[in-house]
């Protein structure tokens, strides 16, 4: 399936589609003075927020009429079996603790593909209409109405590097510290961009971003854009990463390899 043109053009347009409701949705909702927000957690802080409901459904939406025998795995709305061998992977707003804080670092994340994982991805991030959109044709940044082609970072040491994860903690204790035993070797660390960050790898910005804990509803979209981009996406056994866990994304196979050894080196003390 993933190499046939004219299903990824079809599933292409039906991608854009759902970026066009999901930005229709969710727009008016961001930095409104009366934004809805639950709390998804007990202890602790992970919202959820009508935004992000209205967003999926808005997108199931366009699925239900353009693609209705089509899976879907939605990070709000729950899942949907379907009988084509296709999943639309679906999370309306990545990044929420960055929406309700009124931060243009969130994105709506959009995959489809198979059980191997994704081979078409977006990340678009509506506030500043910035569309990345990775595919088996390549991938490109839609902004203004201008297309981009995409193209990640060309080798360097690690010491020369940009590194990026959302929370300065990473996951466990122990996945922190293999985190800051990579970071510590870099040339720059930055924190709490979310989707964003993964946009700026396939977009030859930075170097790398590693994080633990992701569903694959967060990961999905932006790996199938690196990958198109000429990045490498795993987990941090060098393995597939679609389903989400301990993630790490490389501009080339290069620094990949730099920080993985570095990663399994600590995990495994």
């Amino acid at each position: 399936m993933r190499n046939d043109p004219e299903l990824t053009a079809e599933l292409t347009r039906v991608a854009h589609l759902l970026a066009d409701a999901a930005r229709a949705a969710i727009l008016p909702y961001f930095r409104s003075a009366n934004l809805g927000t639950d709390n998804k957690l007990p202890e602790g802080y992970d919202p959820v927020t009508e935004a992000d409901r209205a967003g999926e459904a808005a997108m199931r939406a366009i699925l239900d009429e353009q693609r209705p025998q089509d899976g879907i795995l939605g990070e709000e709305l729950g899942t949907k079996v379907g009988t084509t061998g296709l999943t639309w992977v679906l999370d309306p707003i990545d990044g929420t603790r960055g929406f309700v804080s009124g931060t243009p670092t969130w994105g709506v994340l959009i995959a489809v593909g198979d059980e191997a994982g994704p081979f078409i991805g977006i990340v678009d991030q509506p506030y500043i209409a910035e569309r990345f959109i990775g595919s088996p044709e390549g991938a490109t940044l839609i902004r203004a109405e201008k297309l981009q082609p995409l193209q990640t970072r060309k080798p360097r040491p690690l010491s020369e590097a940009i590194v990026f994860t959302t929370f300065p903690e990473v996951g466990s204790p122990e996945e922190g510290a293999a985190f800051h035993a990579v970071a510590k070797n870099a040339l720059l660390t930055r924190y709490g961009m979310d989707c964003y960050a993964y946009a700026l790898v396939a977009s030859g910005q930075i170097d790398l971003v590693i994080e633990a804990c992701l569903q694959p509803y967060d990961i999905q979209g932006p790996l199938a854009l690196i990958e198109a981009a000429g990045g490498v996406v795993t987990d941090w056994d060098g393995g597939p990463a679609h389903q989400g866990g301990r993630v790490i994304a490389a501009a080339n196979s290069d620094i990949h390899a730099e920080a993985l050894e570095i990663l399994r080196k600590e995990t495994q003390r």
